[in-house]
């Protein structure tokens, strides 16, 4: 096989969570230009519905759902909907989370007094852990189920994989994002790396993308409102600039498609060299 053939999907199905906006989007636009048939879900049900239509007007297949993947009902009713209408299901991605906090200096951070351990919000550390980590659980679930099955399709592929969003929080201290976010990410990699041992048996491959500082809608958006925070950011960055989503593409196509077919329990970090430790001036 051509190196390159191993990047196609055409043929395949993937379903995205958090696919209106950021890295879950950029996920779905991968898959469809690899040539998947792709759900974005969302709970945002607005912007999924608005991107899913761009790109059925440039010419790729596409559905959506509306889904909270807090809800493990509404994660397995979306992932019986993908495959009602495509056969099944080959490529999950488990995307979506959230950053409770408001922007740059939120009270999520450590460096802030409402962001210490002995003061934090419980309600907010319930959010984060429902979304960021208890929500993969429901994904990777109900993906492993529906994949499972595959070997029973007429065109008799089997397995999948399933590629589930962590950080660069599940290796490094970050006094940014704040304690539940780092909790639920650390678990994030742990759990994923007991999903792929136990699924390799029936071919489902699960893998994990760390970003590090991307330009997403995360916290409302609010590091493409905020000049300051994005330069203060891009300062921190070894190679000197945040990443954009598109950045993020190969890397996912690679752990999407056969291209990745000896990779799982992998957590591979995109994050510009920030596990490297903070940038330091060159006179310093």
């Amino acid at each position: 096989m051509k190196t390159l053939d191993q990047f196609d999907l055409t043929g395949r199905s993937g379903l995205v969570t958090g696919a209106a906006s950021g890295l879950g989007l950029a996920y779905a636009e991968v898959l469809a230009e690899a040539g998947a048939k792709v759900t974005l879900t969302d709970i945002d049900a607005e912007g999924a519905a608005r991107e899913c239509a761009r790109l059925v007007d440039q010419g790729y297949e596409a559905r959506w759902d509306s889904c909270d993947v807090s809800k493990l009902d509404e994660v397995a009713r979306a992932f019986d909907h993908h495959v009602a209408a495509y056969g099944g299901c080959d490529v999950a991605f488990a995307n979506a989370g959230l950053d409770v906090g408001n922007g740059f200096w939120t009270p999520e951070g450590t460096r802030n007094p409402e962001g210490q351990i002995d003061v934090y919000d419980p309600d907010r550390w319930y959010k984060s852990i429902g979304i960021n980590l208890n929500g993969v659980f429901h994904t990777v679930r109900e993906a492993a189920r529906v994949m499972k099955a595959n070997k029973h399709r007429p065109n008799g592929r089997r397995g999948g994989s399933i590629v589930i969003t962590s950080s660069n929080a599940a290796e490094v201290n970050e006094a940014i994002v704040g304690v539940p976010y780092m909790a639920a990410k650390a678990g994030v990699k742990h759990f994923m790396r007991h999903a792929a041992y136990e699924l390799a048996a029936y071919g489902i491959r699960v893998n994990a993308i760390a970003p590090g500082p991307f330009v997403t809608n995360i916290g409302d958006g609010w590091v493409k409102k905020n000049p300051a925070a994005k330069a203060a950011w891009d300062q921190l960055v070894p190679v000197g600039r945040m990443a954009e989503t598109y950045q993020v593409k190969p890397l996912a196509l690679l752990l999407a498609s056969d291209a990745g077919s000896y990779m799982t329990g992998a957590h591979v970090m995109i994050d510009g060299g920030m596990q490297l430790g903070p940038v330091k001036p060159l006179n310093a």
